[in-house]
């Protein structure tokens, strides 16, 4: 078997070591340090099986960054040779953007020929695993200084292999995490407000197009949603029982091809056409069905089904066209649109053409642009309800936000701290506050003056966001106090949760007048809301009361006030 084995690893080594040239080597500069399109090799683990020290013994073809293989390199190999030359140690992250479509993630960092660190991400068992972020795979890497470091990573995927690696320094990881998917969050909100409106329309009407259009656009929104990380950055979900969403990429086909039935009235008017649409409408119920049972193989010929999709639907429209129909010149123009940018997709995904925007999200850009298009008289009116919409969300948000810190402020953190104590009473769990309170605050004003002390409030603001939970309701309540709602946190758990802030702010070191350095403390008072018998605001005068009391213990501290009812 040993030998059998060895056999495999030669022959691939003959394989590939004509098409594999030098190795590709990423120089780290100093920082700032943001590489997101540079060179590194890949190898296809066709066996599944290969170990890392298996590859490291192989040619790796080289590819940029940003690659897409298709759906024959399930479990690929990438390898990225980074170069330290600066002479000082560098602490690096690499993120990998699309984490979260894929099965499972390896990291193996070598140095000097010698394995330092392994580390494994399984969106089966996530389970808040530090190395996924709203997801992105971040992986932290300490690069020594004068020295090449070797990332190998393994990249288990359900169908389709498109990858992509970026390597960052802190400040920019953080702005790079924190930033809005804007374009697919815009994508989504339009899609919704043309199934809202055509969902309108069928109760108003009873035309069954307008069913089948929507429930067209409901697919083709979760699809964009599941595909580009919309789903796992807002929901922070992965793993297989979500990428069977990707079912919506056959459902989608499905409904416009009812949808075209319906409009033109093939069945009435056209029965060529009819049985055309309806033997395509045969083959996509009966991948369906596969799907419902094995996506990610039901998946592996849907780029091709895609294809075969547009070219009938484009040639039917066609046919319409030529008979004279009013309606198809319109379906048409947006069709187009549709194949067109549909058609770049399919040779990306199919990893025929590089990746680049156009290709990586010409699916959602080709479905938007039909989907504006078939609703073009009504896209002025939506245009207007969008505007007044995001107008309305920014000043909501205006409102409810403090404009320094940008976290929520104390009339926002009122109205949804009642909203959760109801919640918390439904539902018959615990809830408790925290209220804290910058050390010596004043000190800092006075020593380094009111910017420093803002740019003080601002980093220790984003210390507190950072640490807390993803359900805690943080806000700024004025100067330099913060309060943290903790939904399902009794006492002992607001005590582990109020220390993980305390310690992350006394290791915070915020540089001023650009090379001071600026350390606080804060103290923290803890009260659990005896949810049925309290109010919120009972609870915040009893976390008062502990905050003065860690203050006049020491500052820097922990102090818990218990309620009334269990003094008593």
């Amino acid at each position: 078997m040993e030998l059998l084995k060895k056999l495999i690893l030669l022959s691939l080594l003959l394989i590939n070591s004509s098409v594999a040239g030098a190795e590709p080597r990423v120089d780290i500069t100093k920082p700032p340090v943001s590489l997101t399109d540079f060179s590194m090799g890949y190898f296809i683990d066709d066996s599944q099986a290969l170990t890392y020290q298996d590859v490291t013994a192989l040619p790796f073809i080289p590819t940029n960054s940003k690659t897409t293989l298709g759906t024959s390199a399930r479990v690929t190999w990438f390898k990225v040779i980074l170069d330290n030359a600066t002479g000082e140690q560098q602490q690096l992250f690499v993120h990998l953007p699309h984490a979260y479509h894929v099965r499972a993630i390896d990291f193996y960092q070598e140095r000097e020929g010698r394995l330092v660190d392994q580390q494994s991400l399984d969106m089966e068992e996530i389970d808040d695993d530090p190395l996924m972020y709203r997801g992105t795979a971040v992986y932290p890497l300490t690069l020594p200084a004068d020295q090449s470091t070797t990332l190998y990573l393994r990249s288990h995927a359900y169908s389709h292999q498109w990858f992509a690696v970026e390597v960052l320094d802190e400040q920019t990881s953080r702005r790079a995490l924190i930033s809005i998917k804007t374009d697919i969050a815009l994508l989504v909100g339009m899609m919704l407000a043309l199934v809202v409106y055509n969902g309108l329309l069928y109760f108003a009407t009873s035309k069954k197009e307008n069913i089948f259009y929507s429930f067209y656009l409901i697919s083709g929104l979760v699809w964009i949603a599941l595909s580009y990380g919309l789903i796992a950055s807002t929901f922070d979900v992965y793993g297989s029982g979500v990428f069977k969403l990707n079912i919506s990429l056959i459902t989608m086909p499905i409904f416009l091809m009812l949808f075209m039935m319906a409009v033109f009235e093939t069945k009435r008017f056209y029965p060529t056409e009819h049985r055309v649409l309806q033997a395509l409408l045969v083959l996509l119920c009966g991948t369906l069905i596969w799907g419902l049972f094995d996506i990610s193989a039901a998946l592996k010929p849907a780029s091709s089904l895609a294809a075969l999709m547009m070219v009938v639907t484009f040639s039917v429209s066609i046919s319409l066209y030529r008979k004279g129909n009013p309606l198809v010149v319109y379906f048409l123009i947006g069709h187009s649109f549709f194949v067109l940018f549909n058609g770049i997709a399919v040779l990306f995904y199919k990893g025929i053409i590089a990746h680049s925007y156009l290709s990586s999200h010409g699916v959602g850009i080709g479905i938007v642009l039909e989907a504006l298009t078939l609703a073009f008289i009504i896209s002025h009116r939506i245009k207007i309800l969008e505007d007044i919409r995001a107008s309305q969300e920014e000043l909501k948000k205006q409102a409810a936000t403090d404009p320094l810190t940008k976290l929520y402020n104390r009339r926002f953190f009122f109205s949804e701290a009642d909203y959760l104590l109801e919640l918390a009473r439904n539902r018959g769990t615990a809830l408790s506050v925290l209220v804290i309170d910058i050390d010596h605050f004043k000190q800092v004003n006075d020593q380094y003056g009111h910017s420093c002390g803002d740019q003080v409030l601002v980093s220790i603001a984003q210390t507190l966001k950072k640490h807390s939970r993803t359900k805690d309701l943080l806000a700024r309540f004025g100067g330099e106090e913060f309060v943290v709602l903790l939904p399902e946190a009794d006492l002992q758990e607001a005590n582990r949760c109020a220390e993980r802030l305390r310690a992350a702010v006394q290791a915070l070191e915020v540089t001023v007048n650009s090379h001071e350095g600026v350390r606080s403390t804060v103290s923290i008072g803890i009260a659990e809301i005896v949810v049925g018998h309290d109010t919120v605001e009972a609870a915040l005068n009893r976390a008062d009361k502990a905050l003065y009391q860690a203050k006049y213990s020491g500052r820097n501290r922990l102090c818990i006030e218990m309620p009334e009812l269990a003094q008593a």
